[in-house]
Formats: C-alpha cells, sequence, structure tokens
C-alpha cells in the first residue's frame, strides 16, 4: 500500500511517500534496513503472536529496485523454542550478506543468544544458522561496524537478572565484540560506565579515522546517551547523556553522505508517562518463571540500584538530525505522531499504539529510507529527502535543554 504521507502528519510535503509492509502475522517488530546488492532495499523484523513467545521468528522482504511494493514476507528463523527477536542485515566487505538476530526462552533476556545466517546470492538462499557468539544473555540491536584496518566491531548488549529476580532490563549495559577474520571468532572490549546504556549504535566520527562515536538507548528512560572512541573502538569513553530525551526505546543514528548525523527516535522520557510496566514481558508466563518473580514496578531497589523503566509512551517518531557529532540535534521533522501507548504488547486485541523501533537508511540516490513498527500490527517505511528536515525551523522542535 502506498500513500503520500501528508496525510498522517501536517509536517509532510507532497512527495514524501508511506509504504506499509505486508504483515507477517499477528505482530510485527523491530525492523531493521539495508540495501542489497542488486541495489533493492531489504528490511527484517520479528513477528508472530507476541514478543516473547516461542512463535516469534524472523522476517525478511524487499522493495525491489524502482517499485512501490514489498514483497511477501520470508521466514528466515524457525526455533520452534526460542523467541527469536532483533534481526539485522549486514553486508560484509566480501559480498557475502549476512542475517544476525537473538533467541531467547520466553520473556528471559538473559537466556538470549546470539545467532547468524549469511547468503551468497542477496537474500535468495540462505546457510544454515548457527551460533555467532559464546555464551548467553547477549542481545544485538545495531550492525556491525567495518573499521579501516578490516576488523569488525560488534555492539553487544548485555542482559543479566538481578539476584532471585527474572530479567527485566536492571543490570544490562554495553559491550564491543572485535572480530580479526570476518566473524569467526571475537575478541571483547568493554564500555566503562554503561549501565542501562543498550542498543549501542557506532557511527564514525568527524576527527579522523579511527574517530568513532556511539549512541544508546537509556534503560532509565531519561535521555540518549553518547560516547566517543579515539583509537579505533579499541577503549570508550563513559556514556553521557545528550539533550534528546528517550523512553527506553529504541533508537538508530547514520552519518550521512553530507556529514550530518541522523537519528530517528521516540524524543521523549519517564517524566511524560501516566503509568509505568513492571516488565516488557509482564503479560507472559512460561515454565521458568516460577521460580523468580519480577521486581516491583519502582524507581529502585532498597539499596538504590535504579531499575529500568517500561511504559513511557512511544510517540511521535521523530527523523533528527545534528551537525556537530552529536552533541545536539536542531532540526526535527515528526514522521508520525499517536499516543504511543505501550503499557501493553497486545497486537491481538490491537491494544498496543506504539510507533517505535525505527531503522534509519540513506540509498545510492541519497534518499533517507526510514522503518519503523506501528502499533505492533505492521512495519511502516517512509521515504524523504535531508533537505526536507534540515530547512525546518530551528526553534520548531528544539527538545528541553540539557540541565542536570
Amino acid at each position: 500500500m502506498t500513500r503520500i504521507a501528508q496525510g498522517l502528519h501536517p509536517d509532510l510535503r507532497p512527495g514524501q511517500t508511506v509504504l506499509d509492509l505486508p504483515a507477517s502475522g499477528v505482530q510485527s517488530h523491530a525492523a531493521n534496513l539495508a540495501t542489497l546488492p542488486d541495489g533493492s532495499l531489504a528490511c527484517v523484523w520479528f513477528g508472530g503472536t507476541q514478543e516473547g513467545l516461542s512463535d516469534i521468528c524472523v522476517w525478511f522482504s524487499r522493495l525491489p529496485a524502482g517499485t512501490s511494493t514489498w514483497t511477501a514476507p520470508v521466514r528466515l528463523s524457525h526455533d520452534d523454542g526460542r523467541s527469536e527477536q532483533n534481526p539485522i542485515l549486514f553486508n560484509a566487505p566480501d559480498g557475502r550478506l549476512w542475517l544476525l538476530h537473538t533467541a531467547q526462552r520466553a520473556g528471559h533476556q538473559d537466556t538470549a543468544v546470539v545467532r547468524c545466517r549469511t547468503s551468497t546470492d542477496g537474500g535468495l538462499s540462505w546457510d544454515a544458522p548457527r551460533d555467532l557468539l559464546p555464551g548467553s544473555g547477549l542481545f544485538v540491536r545495531q550492525p556491525p561496524v567495518v573499521r579501516r584496518d578490516g576488523a569488525w566491531l560488534l555492539p553487544v548488549f548485555r542482559c543479566r537478572a538481578l539476584p532471585g529476580l527474572r530479567w527485566s532490563g536492571d543490570d544490562d549495559d554495553s559491550i564491543v565484540y572485535l572480530s580479526h577474520d570476518q566473524g569467526r571468532s571475537w575478541q571483547t572490549r568493554e564500555v566503562p560506565g554503561s549501565s542501562g546504556c543498550v542498543h549501542m549504535n557506532i557511527v564514525p566520527g568527524s576527527a579522523g579515522p579511527d574517530h568513532l562515536l556511539a549512541f544508546y538507548r537509556s534503560r532509565w528512560a531519561d535521555r540518549v546517551h553518547r560516547n566517543e572512541s579515539t583509537d579505533g573502538g579499541e577503549t570508550w569513553s563513559a556514556p553521557q547523556p545528550t539533550p534528546v530525551p528517550n523512553n527506553n526505546s529504541s533508537i538508530q543514528v547514520i552519518r550521512l553522505a553530507s556529514g550530518r548525523l541522523a537519528m530517528v527516535c521516540n524524543p521523549v522520557g519517564a517524566e511524560h508517562a501516566q503509568e509505568r510496566r513492571v516488565s516488557l514481558y509482564d503479560e507472559i508466563e512460561s515454565e521458568d518463571d516460577a521460580a523468580a518473580p519480577l521486581p516491583e514496578a519502582s524507581a529502585s531497589t532498597a539499596d538504590g540500584r535504579r531499575l529500568a523503566f517500561w511504559g513511557t509512551p512511544r510517540a511521535p517518531m521523530a527523523l533528527m538530525m545534528s551537525d556537530d557529532d552529536g552533541r545536539s540535534w536542531p532540526m526535527r521533522r515528526d514522521l508520525e505522531c499517536g499516543d504511543g501507548y505501550c503499557m501493553s504488547n497486545n497486537s491481538a486485541e490491537q491494544r498496543n499504539r506504539e510507533l517505535s523501533y525505527p531503522s534509519i537508511h540513506q540509498s545510492a540516490d541519497g534518499q533517507l529510507q526510514v522503518a519503523y513498527t506501528r502499533h505492533r500490527q505492521h512495519i511502516r517505511h517512509v521515504r524523504c529527502d535531508e533537505a526536507w528536515v534540515a530547512t525546518l525551523p530551528a526553534d520548531a522542535h528544539l527538545p528541553t535543554p540539557l540541565t542536570d
């Protein structure tokens, strides 16, 4: 289905287009975009009945170059005992197309493993799935980055449950996996001070080839966080808050051909939340759940440890740009607005109304391609150009200045 996007939001002008991808089931979530070797735009996401259930698996669709219809979804993962989530497409330098995703038991992200498949024909056929990284409790959301020496940097976040409790994101942090042999073996590089900072998104910095930036979702639902590396990702500074609010939902940042950074996100923090969920998976149960309860829906534990904040509205879906390596984000367009209700993940009864988990990609023609979850029912694709965002009056959508 193709629509002129001006019908969705008054910010959008004639010529901006919206394409809704075919639904892969009751629920669709967590899109990621990439350009295939033949010029097609590809999208992967996870779908099934509801996140955390064992029928959740990875789906793949493509938008052939010059067309306006996404192909019927093809299922790329098949573990009937695990919920398979957060897929990523990665074009490796040798021409292979990689699929990375997670696989967990029910709502226990601390049981997740990172798996992969590869394709040598642009996603038409795939080799057998395998575990990519050793260990469990590992999650991915953003694609690997290839360093100038050919090494791969894969950002990962670690999911750990507090003692005696089920996983709820309260002890998550970030780490970088480094491979010098195209993903056959991995070393780790720590990210100091990254507690609560997840979905690490690495992009090139502006101060030379070894300068890297990273941006993070916040488990505390306060701000998007940012840090830097000056040695190609071997060491990292501690993440610091930016002026952009975050709701404990995913973001994505890319470096544009113009040199600007572009970010898609929900620029709203927990101070706007009217309710609070106990956990992302508080609506589902499994045999493992009897052994450990969920934490209380509160800001901290008795010993003062901060707890993840779930339930902040996931809307609007905003596209923002920065000219100063992500220190400020004065340019913004809202792609779609709504109340962003996410106190439930239930798609079957259409209780969820979030606009979330975006992916942004710049195609060869310079167009900005954005895909995101719409009400957890399907993936929406918006195409626009950089100038449309950059010409917005500078004071129209400025985030609240950072004062803390």
